[in-house]
């Protein structure tokens, strides 16, 4: 039987249906033994057994009205909180009736976590496209969890792997906007954000941050941009000056190399692809992001929905999977320093 560290399973919401997190789903369970915790997932019940039928996938599912039940059937069947689709799901074809559904999981996934019969919220991927014609109003899950949170967080993205934690301070912006809006106090924010959350969720006491230029170069004294010396600067200085072991700008192009990585417990980028290129090109299938910030643990799999390969059964489970393993092992370390 599978063991947990904590007393409480993960929640796993459904993400887009069309997509592959059904089958990502399917395929965790069948790690239960490997190290992932219990958890079950929010999803309709039928969809998910004939999606393992037609994947030759034998995983059992089992309805639960509760999480509390999830603990007691995980080692047995796929625990799932029954929540019908009011749409045929068809893997790699869109419908946006089912849109609700989708959005709705996330909302009870969180409140069963801030409730505290849940240790920690893991989200399938979502099709925003698909959401934003359903009205959704958020850029994406980072921005509605912080809403869901009571709109008081101040969320923060880490996307990180076993060779390289990231965390973008502009997110779901155009590179244009990103550069616009990037400011001194924007980097002190996330940069402190992201040095409490390795200190208290990652076992890491004193995070050694490196912060990387904006510009070629970091902008080369100036000749190459301004920005690495008026705002990226200021901002190294102010961490600094907090105790932070903060350094930089660094140059981005040398940044992410084997001897530069072991420098560094994070590095703290400007702008989306600064943060998530290198970590992809390291670890595609097996990085994990976080949402820091939040008064809950929330992992997900470092990836999209592949509507191109969803119901091929060639998806593959690692990030999911170690976004699970983590997700517990940091609710675990927020217990246990709860109860100190």
């Amino acid at each position: 039987m599978t063991k947990t560290k904590t007393s409480l399973p993960v929640v796993l919401t459904m993400g887009e249906p069309a997509g592959i997190g059904g089958e990502l789903t399917l395929k965790a369970w069948r790690h239960r033994d490997g190290g992932v915790p219990p958890f079950f997932v929010i999803d309709d019940a039928e969809r998910l057994e004939r999606l393992a039928r037609d994947l030759w996938l034998k995983v059992p599912i089992r309805p639960i009205e509760t999480p509390d039940e999830a603990l007691a059937i995980f080692h047995e069947a796929l625990p799932v909180l029954h929540r019908p689709l009011p749409a045929a799901s068809i893997p790699g074809q869109l419908r946006p009736d089912n849109a609700p559904a989708v959005i709705a999981a996330i909302e009870t996934a969180v409140a069963w976590t801030q409730a505290g019969h849940a240790a920690a919220v893991v989200t399938n991927p979502i099709h925003k496209r698909a959401l934003y014609d359903a009205g959704f109003a958020f850029p994406g899950h980072t921005e509605f969890l912080s809403a869901l949170a009571g709109g008081t967080a101040t969320p923060v993205m880490m996307l990180a792997c076993s060779q390289l934690r990231v965390v973008p301070v502009t997110i779901h912006v155009s590179l244009r906007e990103a550069i616009q809006t990037l400011s001194s106090e924007a980097i002190v924010r996330s940069a402190r954000i992201a040095a409490a959350a390795l200190a208290r969720d990652f076992g890491i006491p004193r995070p050694r941050l490196a912060v990387a230029g904006l510009n070629p170069h970091a902008g080369e004294a100036g000749t190459i941009g301004g920005e690495d010396i008026s705002v990226i600067a200021p901002a190294v200085r102010a961490l600094a000056a907090e105790g932070i072991d903060a350094v930089g700008p660094l140059p981005a192009d040398t940044l992410f190399g084997w001897r530069a990585r072991h420098g560094y417990d994070v590095a703290i980028c400007m702008y989306h692809d600064q943060a998530l290129i290198p970590l992809k090109t390291l670890d595609f299938d097996g990085g994990i992001n976080i949402t820091l910030g939040l008064p809950f643990v929330r992992t997900s799999p470092d990836h999209g929905t592949a509507l191109d390969i969803a119901g091929r059964g060639v998806a593959s489970e690692t990030s999911l999977v170690n976004a699970l393993i983590l997700a517990e092992t940091m609710a675990e370390r927020r217990r246990a320093a709860g109860a100190k």
